[in-house]
């Protein structure tokens, strides 16, 4: 009967990632003259450079980078859902960024607020939301002329995926991204696959035919 069958399993939406040029042009697209271009380098590049959700780099306090900055090979301590830890390496342009802000930057900032401990503030000098961190981004995308949909999590995404372009084992990303089963990361496995096969019909000579059919390869 028809109650007793169970609908099929929607198919997984495929994360979306930033192509390599669009992640460049929204980092560079942070006036760094400016208190706010200084904290949203900041935000971005940890974003990116880590793969951290925003709630994990909001939830940052100056001291846990004071380590990793004195010491890269140290790693940047995040708590993650359900309170699991997992160190992340900090490269030299995140930490570079996160440098700047605190000397240029979060100075001026902290002075407004009731010291607070965060390493990414407000313009009031409270700890910066993960709305605030939202908005940040999209400001940032539209001044880089990205039309692509931005959200924090693209930035997650696209460190993943070009992680993984770059020849990274899955289950190294899988430790990055703090996921609890490589199964959950594999999903970036698909979207690396996919890219490969666009670049493969794109650059081959002989990957379409004359009259536009399939992929003209062997078994």
């Amino acid at each position: 009967m028809a109650h007793d069958v169970s609908p099929g399993t929607r198919p997984r939406r495929l994360p979306k990632a930033l192509p390599l040029e669009s992640v460049e042009a929204l980092l560079a697209s942070c006036d760094t003259s400016t208190v706010e271009g200084l904290r949203d380098r900041a935000l971005l590049e940890l974003l990116y450079g880590t793969g951290a959700r925003v709630s994990e780099v909001c939830d940052l306090d100056v001291d846990d980078l004071t380590a990793v900055l004195a010491d890269p090979d140290a790693g940047l301590r995040l708590i993650g859902k359900g309170n699991k830890e997992r160190i992340v390496p900090l490269g030299s342009y995140a930490a570079d960024a996160v440098r700047a802000w605190l000397v240029r930057g979060r100075p001026d900032w902290a002075s407004r607020g009731s010291g607070t401990p965060a390493l990414l503030l407000n313009q009031r000098g409270g700890r910066l939301s993960r709305q605030s961190a939202w908005a940040s981004l999209q400001r940032a995308g539209a001044r880089a002329g990205i039309s692509e949909h931005l959200s924090p999590h693209s930035l997650r995404h696209s460190f993943a995926t070009h992680l993984l372009d770059g020849g990274a084992d899955v289950r190294v990303v899988q430790e990055l991204l703090g996921h609890a089963s490589v199964t959950t990361t594999q999903i970036y496995t698909l979207v690396t696959a996919e890219h490969l096969r666009e670049v493969y019909r794109s650059s081959h000579p002989r990957a379409v035919s004359a009259a536009g059919g399939g992929d003209d390869v062997d078994g």
